[in-house]
């Protein structure tokens, strides 16, 4: 069993849509097709994969790096201890050779959809979804028959005012949703709170709407914004301040009632454990939000988990970032608390499967061979034009 062809090309999900740090008019994605030796139905068994959106394609690192080395590498020394199939764990450790520890960024991001398309292909090769390899091979088997969800919305555009705010919420709740989220930062305080207060008007709880910054504030506007939202009773208040900064999330948090969510712009394991070490994360409250296609990939999604695991963090406080198939698939196989979806943004790569149904605010991740990229027709459609055979 060998890899035969390693495809990358670069999609555009350019959008006029801003959050409180970045607009997304450029934004780019990159997307990769693995292809191995095995025949079905005709065709080479391929998995596919890519990098979440926020961070930009990571062509030059895949081109120059990544990819040479996995292609170079000896076959057996990309496969399982049996033989059967390939191991992630060891491709990871083939395409990040040569490179020096720290600076977890834009090779995190290009690896992340390499290995995206690595645990399609392995599935696919088990005839399995993914959800049902990752709950067999780390969580006994055990799995969720469906998952919390909730929509990454309430983005800032061009003339937008609170009654098309409302109607955006609005829109989620009848496709299903409960709990939504919406962005602020980029605008005053007193602005944001009537943003704030309408959709809480609009979905009827303060307790199903979460709020995220991006990033945007230095401690003293954090501080002001905890104090201000603090009686909204929020599902969280996200990424307040930059994701390294550990000292201003763990003021915040001696400070803010509420729940804090952070981690999807961190990308590794001693990323990880710094945050829960210095970070004021609370366990009990908090969520943790690395994105498996954004942090090394899903394969050191699962060493995060278990390092957390280990510093008192249940799987439950866990919510992968990335509104996509995997995330959603990711969520079911490791019981973990939920998963973000994009239904209206990012597309055709944000959300799920074509099928999926949105119910109370739950979806079900299918019983799709793989991640389920197929299940996704538009987005499937746009992958086979830029790296299909």
């Amino acid at each position: 069993m060998r890899i035969t062809d390693i495809r990358e090309a670069t999609a555009a999900i350019g959008s006029e849509m801003s959050n409180a740090f970045i607009d997304f008019s450029q934004m780019t994605i990159s997307v990769v097709a693995v292809a191995s030796d095995t025949i079905r139905n005709g065709k080479p068994v391929t998995g596919y994969g890519f990098c979440s959106n926020g961070r930009y394609a990571q062509g030059g690192i895949l081109r120059e790096r990544l990819i040479p080395r996995i292609e170079a590498a000896d076959a057996a020394d990309l496969l399982d201890q049996d033989g059967r199939n390939f191991a992630p764990c060891k491709i990871r450790q083939v395409m990040l050779s040569n490179e020096k520890p720290g600076g977890h960024g834009d090779r995190a991001v290009a690896a992340s959809a390499v290995d995206m398309a690595v645990w399609d292909l392995v599935a696919k090769l088990e005839e399995k979804p993914l959800w049902r390899v990752l709950s067999e091979r780390f969580n006994g088997g055990a799995h969720d028959e469906q998952v919390l969800v909730y929509p990454g919305g309430g983005y800032y555009y061009p003339g937008k005012g609170l009654e098309r705010l409302r109607e955006e919420m609005r829109g989620y709740h009848d496709q299903g949703y409960k709990a939504v989220k919406m962005k602020i930062g980029a605008a005053s305080l007193a602005e944001d709170l009537a943003r704030i207060e309408a959709v809480i008007d609009e979905i009827g709880s303060g307790g199903d709407l979460a709020v995220d910054a991006n990033g945007r504030f230095d401690l003293s506007r954090a501080l002001a914004y905890g104090e201000a939202m603090g009686d909204y009773g929020l599902f969280w208040f996200e990424e307040p301040g930059d994701p390294l900064d550990y000292a201003l999330n763990a003021e915040l948090a001696a400070a803010y009632p509420g729940a804090i969510a952070t981690g999807e712009n961190l990308f590794s394991v001693q990323d990880a454990r710094n945050l829960a070490r210095h970070g004021g994360m609370r366990p009990d409250i908090d969520w943790m939000q690395f994105d498996p296609a954004l942090c090394y990939g899903l394969t050191e999604y699962l060493d995060i988990v278990e390092t957390l695991e280990g510093l008192g963090w249940p799987r439950r406080r866990h919510i992968p970032h990335g509104g996509h198939q995997l995330a959603l698939a990711t969520a079911a196989g490791l019981q973990l608390g939920g998963s973000e979806s994009y239904p209206g943004v990012f597309q055709p790569f944000g959300g799920f499967a074509d099928d999926t149904v949105v119910e109370s605010g739950m979806a079900e991740p299918g019983e799709y061979i793989g991640i389920g990229m197929e299940a996704k027709a538009a987005m499937f459609t746009e992958i086979q034009r830029l790296v299909g055979a």
